[in-house]
């Protein structure tokens, strides 16, 4: 099994310049069919809450995942805005497989709260309230995937939540700020140790308006240990997945098991 955590230099509300440049990345990536590919939170405008420009109303973010998936057979799990009836912004992740079928539709329970008022992701987005989790399946082999959201990192009961439903790894697209890049990758630790699961990290590269981003996606495995680790700069990550690891050590060391099942 292979993941690839496509580290992209998200172009400014600017959707079809966002499409042309991560196909010229999977050309690079060479992705396999059964493999997982993982964009960044909102890859297709970056961290913007204009929602007159950011939400997937016509579907064509939904469409271009759906053709990069068939064009490679590989799972894509996304992330794009979508607009609810109640007018407010959902940051919705989005898996869908070779096929076509949506595996799961998630959305960020925790929006950006910190910021100057009307300018935070919570003023005009609404959280999710539920978990949404699938299964990436590859050279005979499945694992159980829980999505997360950036912000959502912060909240360790939301992973133990992902646990209770089965999860045995958490995807956490973002547009993390260089700022709090500690934070980031400690928090993924973390997250990977206590639940003794993979974590994989897919974070933005370069600029927008406001922030600079580290890029420094990452692929953790079920000890905390690193598998794979990018730098700043824009690439695609690609790290091999081997489920006997989360096997041997649920097994030696089942602390997992003593997780609270409710939260």
């Amino acid at each position: 099994m292979r993941a690839h955590l496509v580290q992209l230099d998200i172009r400014w509300e600017d959707k079809r310049g966002n499409y042309s440049r991560v196909l010229e990345m999977m050309e690079s990536a060479r992705p396999q069919a059964g493999d997982l590919v993982v964009l960044p939170e909102v890859f297709d405008t970056g961290f913007t809450i204009d929602l007159l420009k950011s939400p997937d109303d016509d579907g064509a973010t939904l469409r271009f995942q759906k053709e990069l998936a068939a064009t490679w057979g590989v799972t894509v799990h996304g992330c794009r805005t979508v607009k609810g009836a109640d007018g407010r912004g959902r940051n919705r992740s989005t898996v869908v497989d070779a096929n076509g079928a949506v595996l799961a539709e998630y959305d960020k329970q925790h929006p950006f709260s910190l910021g100057p008022e009307g300018k935070r992701e919570s003023d005009c987005f609404a959280p999710g309230e539920k978990l949404s989790l699938y299964n990436w399946t590859s050279a005979g082999q499945s694992i159980r995937v829980c999505p997360t959201i950036c912000y959502d990192l912060r909240f360790p009961e939301l992973f133990r939540r992902g646990l209770a439903a089965g999860a045995e790894m958490f995807v956490v697209p973002a547009n993390w700020p260089d700022t709090r890049v500690h934070h980031w990758k400690t928090l993924l630790t973390a997250r990977a140790i206590e639940n003794q699961a993979f974590v994989l990290g897919c974070n933005r590269a370069g600029r927008d308006p406001a922030l600079k981003y580290p890029g420094a996606s990452i692929a953790i495995g079920p000890m905390g240990e690193i598998l794979a680790e990018a730098d700043e700069k824009e690439q695609v990550l690609s790290v091999a997945i081997d489920r006997k690891l989360i096997d041997s050590w649920r097994a030696k060391f089942p602390a997992w098991k003593e997780a609270p099942k409710t939260i």
